[in-house]
């Protein structure tokens, strides 16, 4: 299959891009995390504080605060029971959703603190330990992988967001390449939240040389790549940029790869049989960049979307929402059929739009200060919201308004585009959508364009999420549903604009379910 095709009917025609006949073999499922055999650990305190404070400024990072950051963003939190799901009555939690719950992602860490070795480690949730992979500095190393000018030297972890293929192809075939840039999105989004309330400042790489990361940690790219890498430091101004170490040196991966010796250490996942990928492995090469020339930076754009809706609603301006993040971590989740319909404030829906993109992260992509809404926005299919009428709407973040596309009540409209009707959107006040460009980025970033749009989309989401619980709202994100028939009701099909996931929000019933927290 061509890969353009493949994307096409990733998503715009779900059907066709895994076999009719797929079942999957329960039996001989991969556990969701990964587990290394015979290497060096340090264990993390699981003495996790209820509550995330910013820290001093003037005091150096410890290991324990390493531990509690890696803990609030992808460690086990919770063992839940439930009569039925998908024929499993038992499901372990974290803070940030996934697909199915299947967690494709792991976490790496380059570090440098006093009380462990230097060197790069990966992040052992099932034990909450880090495992040392390859000790040593590798400042210089990374340096050359990344964005030229980019320095590691301020910044005392840097943390890699992998994807293993199989942990979700053995559940959704060649449909979990979608799944897998999203999930690793919400992952970079809670890390941005965690870090920004422990008072570290954090930058987002999506441009590095691939095979050289993968060469560094150790990772065989048939099996496992790394899609983004963050930087951790306490240096607000420069995000762990310094320009001593720019150069104007082309550095290629495979040049790289050689500097440092091939790791060969041994990894379980419980999975007796490992059915064969090629189209993830072939999207995930054709998505590589082999030298830093092909390192690009787009400029910031000054012209303006302009809407297709002739109605404006201008939303009330309220104060700094603020919440406490631990808090609103433990208590979020999906409510899919516990959804109930209630009105929605206008001061609500206000406060949900607004916070959600009050904020600005570092990246590599532009020169927007990391202003997300260049490249993915917010719309929205409203229904019982105060002051406001039934319709489809834009939001325009900007003027804090809503622009009025379609009038009317969508619910049924929704509820029949749902490819896996597991939500009822009768009972839903709010049904958002991520929008973003059509050709998936191609243009500037080539083939990896389709996986960082994804991330940018799933960051947006895990901050929806998260407003939407400290608002106490659910929200639940869904890929099951016909992306045309929402460009249509949007009027964006004609404008190169795709909606790219769907998250109905609005008020649930609590939950039949035995839970109990993984928290010492």
């Amino acid at each position: 299959m061509e890969l353009e095709t493949f994307l096409h009917q990733l998503h715009f025609d779900t059907e066709k891009v895994s076999p009719p006949d797929w079942q999957v073999d329960w039996e001989d499922a991969p556990l969701p995390y990964k587990l290394y055999r015979g290497l060096p650990e340090v264990p993390l305190t699981a003495d996790v504080p209820l509550r995330l404070e910013r820290r001093e400024e003037h005091l150096k990072p410890v290991i324990e605060e390493l531990g509690h950051f890696l803990w609030y963003v992808y460690g086990l939190t919770q063992y839940s029971q439930l009569p039925f799901y998908e024929g499993k009555a038992q499901s372990i939690r974290r803070f940030v959703p996934s697909g199915g719950g299947l967690y494709p992602n792991e976490l790496y860490v380059y570090i440098k603190l006093e009380e462990a070795p230097e060197g790069i480690y990966h992040y052992d949730v099932a034990h909450h330990r880090l495992i040392l992979v390859r000790e040593g500095n590798y400042d210089f190393y990374l340096s050359k992988s990344m964005e030229n000018g980019n320095h590691f030297s301020d910044c005392f972890c840097t943390v890699f967001i992998s994807t293993v293929f199989w942990k979700n192809f053995y559940k959704y075939h060649n449909f979990s390449y979608r799944l897998q840039g999203l999930d690793a999105g919400v992952l970079i989004g809670q890390s941005l939240e965690v870090a920004n309330r422990m008072g570290f400042s954090s930058r987002v790489c999506y441009q590095f040389l691939d095979q050289a990361i993968n060469h560094l940690l150790g990772l065989s790219a048939q099996d496992e790549s790394v899609y983004a890498v963050i930087q951790l430091s306490m240096n607000e101004s420069n995000g762990c940029v310094d320009n001593n170490y720019h150069s104007e040196k082309i550095a290629s991966a495979s040049e790289l790869c050689r500097e440092v010796p091939l790791l060969q250490h041994v990894t379980y996942n419980r999975s007796k049989k490992v059915i064969d990928y090629p189209i993830l492995r072939k999207m995930n090469e054709a998505s590589m960049v082999e030298t830093t020339k092909s390192f690009v930076k787009t400029r910031k754009s000054n012209s303006r979307e302009q809407s297709l809706g002739t109605g404006m609603i201008l939303l009330p301006f309220t104060e700094s929402f603020s919440y406490d993040l631990a808090s609103v971590c433990r208590k979020r989740h999906s409510p899919d059929i516990d959804f109930m319909i209630g009105k929605v404030s206008q001061t609500q829906l206000s406060a949900l739009l607004k916070e959600t993109f009050s904020f600005s992260y570092q990246n590599d992509l532009d020169e927007t200060d990391g202003n997300i809404e260049t490249r993915v926005s917010l719309y929205g299919s409203f229904y019982n919201v105060e002051g406001v009428p039934d319709g489809a709407y834009s939001y325009d973040n900007s003027t804090h308004t809503l622009r009025k596309i379609n009038q009317g009540d969508h619910r049924e409209f929704l509820q029949n585009g749902l490819t896996i009707p597991n939500v009822n959107l009768y009972q839903v006040p709010l049904c958002l959508h991520v929008v973003g460009e059509r050709d998936h980025l191609r243009e500037e970033w080539g083939y990896r364009g389709y996986r960082i749009q994804q991330m940018e989309a799933g960051i947006l989401v895990q901050r929806l999420l998260l407003m939407s619980c400290a608002l106490g709202m659910g929200g639940h994100p869904l890929l099951g549903f016909d992306a045309n028939q929402c460009d249509e009701l949007y009027r964006i099909d004609s404008r190169g604009k795709t909606c790219l996931i769907q998250i109905p929000v609005g008020p649930y019933r609590p939950r039949a379910w035995l839970k109990g927290s993984l928290h010492s």
